[in-house]
C-alpha cells in the first residue's frame, strides 16, 4: 500500500515542477513597470475578483479567460483606381508581470499588405483614448480598410452599421495595427484581484502595457526592422508621447513619427481656477457661431486667435475686480460666440464648455455637441436648472460602431471571442488612477524629450475647428512653446472643419490622410 501511494505523489510533484518551469520562462519584461504609489483618488475598480482559486497567475484563472487563437484571413479591397490585397489578423498578445505570471490579453487587429518588403514597409500602431475607448473609432472612422458611412452632422443610433471600402485607408502606404487597451474591445484581464487592475488602469501602467504590446507584436511578426509610427486620438495625446518615450528608452524600439488626432496634451489647464481654459476654448466657440452663418476655415479664425492671445488674456488677468475690463471682455465674448449679452455679463465672459453648449441655442431648446459643437440636438430637460443632456455628436455613434466591430471581427475576420465588445467603457474611466492630485497628467514633458532624443522623429497633430472636448487652440499654444528643435520642419499642426472626430467629414479625412502619407515618406 505504501509503495503504491508513492507513484501518484511523484507524478503530482512533477506536474507542479513543470508548471513552475513554464511560468519562470515567461517574458517577465512584458509587464507594466512598477510605479511609485500614487495618492489615493477615491476611485474603485469594477473588479469582483477575490483570492484563493482566483489568485493572479493561477493557470485555471488564466485559461478560463483566454482569448481564442489568432485568426489570419486573406482579404481583397477594391478601391477607386487600385485594388489592395492584404492579410488581416485578429488576435491577442498576452502580457506577464515581473514574476512571469499572466496578467492580461491585449487584443489587436493587424492589416499587412501583400508583397511588400518588410524592411522598408512602414507599420503604424494606433489606439484611441478615453481612458476606456477601444480603437474602433480610428479603425472604422478614418484609417482601416473598411469604414462606417456615417455623416458627422447626421449621425443616429439606428444608422446602418454596414462597413464599406474606405478609399482613404492608410493601408496604401503603411501596415496597420489597432490596439485595444485592457478593458476595451475584447481585451481583458486574465489575473484577478485589485493589484493588477490598479497597475493597468493608471497613466504609467497603461503606457507600459501598450509599449510592451507593440514590442511583442514586432517580435511576433518579424517586423523589428520596419519603419515604425505611432498614432493616438484624444487621451491618446497623453499616451502617444509617453509610449514613444517608453519604446525609445525601455523597449529598444525606435519610432519615425508620431501622429496625434484631437489630442489632449496637458490636463492642467482644462478646469479649476486656470484662466487658460477660457483662452483655449474661445476660438472654437467663435467658430461654431460663424459656422452657423456659413462655412468657416481655420484661416478665418486668425482674428479671434489674436484676441484670445492678447486683449482677452489681459482682461482675464485683471479679474472681476476691474469692472470696466470685465464688461469689455463679456461684451466681446458675446459678440464672438452669439451668446446673449446679458448671459455673458452674468458669467463675466467666462464660459465653461457645458454652459456654452446649453446657452448657444437655448431659445430653441437645443444643445450643441461636445465632440462637435456644430452639431445640435434636443435638450431632454430644457426647463431644468441643471444641465442634464448627453452629446448629440458622440452618443449616436456608439451603437453602429459596436455592431460594426463585432460583425467584422466575428464574420469577416473569423475571430470569435466570448464576452462583449467594449467600444467605450465607463468602468475603465471610473477606475482610472490619474496620479497625484497636484500633478495632473500631461505629455508635453515626454514630447520635448522624444523630439530632443531623436532629431529625425516628426510630429503631426490634427484637430477639428468645432471640438470643445480638446480645443485646437490649446494644442497650438502648447506646441508654440517648444524649443527651436521642435520647429515647423518637424512639428506640424493642421486644423479642419469638423469636431473631435473631424475625419467623419469626407474632405477633412481626405486632407489629413494626405498629411500622414507625406509624413511617412
Amino acid at each position: 500500500m505504501a509503495i503504491a501511494s508513492v507513484a501518484p505523489r511523484l507524478a503530482r510533484i512533477a506536474v507542479v515542477l513543470l508548471t513552475l518551469s513554464l511560468l519562470a520562462g515567461a517574458r517577465a519584461e512584458d509587464a507594466p513597470q512598477p510605479q511609485p504609489a500614487a495618492t489615493p483618488s477615491g476611485q474603485k475598480s469594477g473588479s469582483t475578483g477575490g483570492h484563493g482559486a482566483g489568485t493572479p497567475g493561477s493557470p485555471p484563472a488564466a485559461e478560463q479567460h483566454r482569448l481564442p487563437p489568432d485568426s489570419t484571413t486573406r482579404q481583397t479591397l477594391a478601391l477607386p483606381g487600385r485594388t489592395l490585397n492584404f492579410s488581416a489578423t485578429a488576435g491577442s498578445i498576452r502580457l506577464f508581470d515581473d514574476k512571469g505570471e499572466p496578467q492580461a490579453d491585449i487584443a489587436y487587429t493587424a492589416y499587412q499588405l501583400d508583397g511588400a518588403d518588410a524592411r522598408t514597409r512602414p507599420v503604424t500602431f494606433l489606439f484611441n483614448g478615453g481612458p476606456g475607448a477601444s480603437s474602433a473609432w480610428l479603425q472604422f472612422g478614418a484609417v482601416g480598410p473598411w469604414r462606417l458611412a456615417i455623416n458627422a452632422e447626421a449621425a443616429a443610433s439606428s444608422a446602418s452599421p454596414d462597413l464599406l471600402p474606405n478609399a482613404e485607408t492608410w493601408l496604401d502606404f503603411s501596415d496597420l495595427v489597432f490596439i485595444d487597451p485592457v478593458g476595451t474591445g475584447y481585451s481583458r484581464f486574465v489575473a484577478t484581484g485589485e493589484d493588477v487592475r490598479k497597475r493597468f488602469f493608471s497613466v504609467e501602467g497603461d503606457v507600459s502595457s501598450i509599449a510592451a504590446t507593440i514590442r511583442r507584436w514586432l517580435e511576433k511578426s518579424d517586423r523589428l526592422l520596419s519603419p515604425k509610427f505611432v498614432a493616438g486620438e484624444s487621451y491618446g495625446g497623453i499616451r502617444g508621447p509617453k509610449i514613444v518615450r517608453n519604446l525609445q528608452t525601455r523597449q529598444g524600439v525606435g519610432v519615425r513619427g508620431l501622429v496625434l488626432l484631437s489630442p489632449v496634451l496637458d490636463f492642467r489647464e482644462f478646469a479649476g481656477s486656470s484662466l487658460l481654459q477660457y483662452v483655449w476654448s474661445l476660438p472654437s466657440m467663435a467658430a461654431v457661431a460663424r459656422q452657423a452663418k456659413g462655412p468657416v476655415t481655420a484661416a478665418d479664425m486668425a482674428d479671434v486667435e489674436r484676441y484670445a492671445r492678447g486683449d482677452f488674456v489681459a482682461d482675464l488677468l485683471k479679474g472681476q475686480a476691474d469692472t470696466e475690463a470685465t464688461t469689455r471682455l463679456s461684451d466681446k465674448v458675446a459678440a464672438l460666440t452669439g451668446i446673449d449679452q446679458a448671459v455673458s455679463r452674468r458669467l463675466a465672459g467666462r464660459f465653461a464648455v457645458s454652459e456654452f453648449r446649453r446657452e448657444f441655442d437655448r431659445r430653441n431648446g437645443r444643445v450643441t455637441g461636445r465632440y462637435d459643437a456644430s452639431v445640435l440636438g434636443f435638450d431632454p430637460f430644457p426647463d431644468s436648472s441643471q444641465s442634464r443632456f448627453g452629446d448629440p455628436s458622440g452618443d449616436p455613434l456608439m451603437a453602429p460602431l459596436t455592431s460594426a466591430a463585432v460583425d467584422l471581427t466575428t464574420r469577416k475576420l473569423n475571430w470569435r471571442p466570448d464576452g462583449s465588445y467594449e467600444v467605450l467603457s465607463g468602468a475603465v474611466g471610473r477606475a482610472w488612477d490619474w496620479g497625484r492630485g497636484q500633478d495632473p497628467a500631461e505629455s508635453i514633458t515626454e514630447l520635448r524629450e522624444i523630439l530632443a532624443l531623436d532629431p529625425k522623429l516628426k510630429l503631426l497633430v490634427g484637430h477639428g475647428l468645432f471640438d470643445l472636448a480638446t480645443p485646437y487652440f490649446g494644442s497650438r499654444i502648447l506646441l508654440d512653446q517648444l524649443p527651436a528643435y521642435g520647429g515647423p520642419d518637424r512639428v506640424k499642426l493642421v486644423v479642419y472643419q469638423g469636431g473631435h472626430m473631424f475625419y467623419l467629414r469626407d474632405a477633412s479625412r481626405e486632407a489629413f490622410r494626405t498629411e500622414v502619407q507625406a509624413l511617412m515618406k
